[in-house]
């Protein structure tokens, strides 16, 4: 598999990575033995980048991709985990409810300051069982996941101590590289505007469906020498779905205006007979910031459907059917 470097550092990374969310039980339980036939999976198919985060299961991925990964040479795979937030433990009927099945019992504390990102990452290495990890994203800073209000404080922390944090892990050879793990894309912007970042892993706005990343951010990212990182290709599973009754977009389940485009595109993938969802998993790598596009998935047969789907040719003439149909 073809791979590409992250910003100006010595990463590479491969054109398709394993995205860790569905292994820690995102909205379905996942089993240890489907998550580590999954994470198997991924490594036979030639996927070297991996992404995990303290939130997906609340410790419960980061500990199965360390048990998986540590098996591997340290050097032959590269490996991303998130700051942000810090898991606190609590009673089993406490546990709050983010959409995990099954998680760890643990409730989730923000901190984004430098103390907080040092804590965080001495956590993951644990849970891990690594010494070293080599990119560090800040998870889901902005207002899209905590309203302005909330957002100006966090941003503020991350500012003030957060980013030292983030270049004395580095420094030091903690890490790597670093960057931001976001769902939005204004954030990405005030914070590129203020701090050189490696990269941004950037779920569901650069895809065939949610182009809200090519205005701006995209180009921004070509100047700065900021690679991407793209989660969220099939934007929540409506992209391989389709438009179907319970389809989800963006986490939630999609309304009409989103349905009515993604018909247009299942219209347009039909006219080349090809599945939407190969197109969708090939089209964010058509931008030359993007180094990886992540496949997340809670069980081996999920990973093959996609893997297969890379093995799908799409015709150059259809990029611009799908185009008239796409939100910016």
């Amino acid at each position: 598999m073809d791979r590409r470097r992250i910003g100006t550092t010595p990463v590479e990374v491969t054109e398709f990575g394993f995205g860790g969310a569905a292994i820690g039980g995102l909205y379905r339980p996942a089993s240890r033995d489907a998550a580590m036939a999954a994470l198997d999976a991924a490594w036979e198919a030639g996927l070297r980048c991996f992404d995990t985060a303290p939130f997906y299961g609340f410790g419960l991925s980061e500990r199965r991709m360390g048990d998986f990964l540590r098996g591997k040479p340290r050097g032959s795979f590269v490996l991303s985990t998130k700051v942000g937030r810090l898991l606190r433990p609590v009673p089993e009927d406490q546990v709050p409810d983010h959409g995990y099945a099954d998680p760890l019992p643990f409730a989730v504390d923000y901190d984004y300051g430098h103390d907080g990102v040092m804590r965080s990452v001495e956590f993951s290495l644990a849970r891990l069982g690594l010494n070293r990890v080599d990119i560090l994203l800040v998870h889901d800073i902005g207002a899209y996941t905590h309203g302005e209000e909330a957002h100006r404080r966090h941003f503020r922390d991350l500012m003030d101590g957060g980013l030292r944090a983030l270049e004395r892990l580095k420094a030091e050879g903690t890490i790597a590289a670093y960057g931001l793990g976001v769902n939005e894309v204004q954030v990405c912007l005030e914070v590129l505007a203020r701090a050189p970042l490696d990269c941004i892993l950037l779920a569901g706005r650069c895809t065939l469906l949610d182009r809200s990343a090519e205005a701006e951010l995209i180009p921004f990212c070509e100047a700065r020498g900021t690679s991407l990182l793209i989660g969220g290709a099939l934007n929540s599973g409506i992209l391989a779905t389709g438009a179907v009754p319970g389809a989800r977009f963006d986490y939630r389940p999609a309304p009409e205006a989103v349905m009515e485009r993604v018909r247009g595109l299942d219209a347009a993938a039909a006219r080349h007979g090809i599945p939407l969802a190969a197109a969708a998993l090939r089209f964010p790598l058509r931008h030359r910031a993007v180094a990886s596009v992540l496949l997340g998935a809670a069980d081996k047969a999920e990973l093959r459907r996609s893997l297969d789907l890379l093995h799908v040719p799409v015709p150059d003439a259809a990029w611009p059917d799908f185009h008239r149909h796409a939100i910016r």
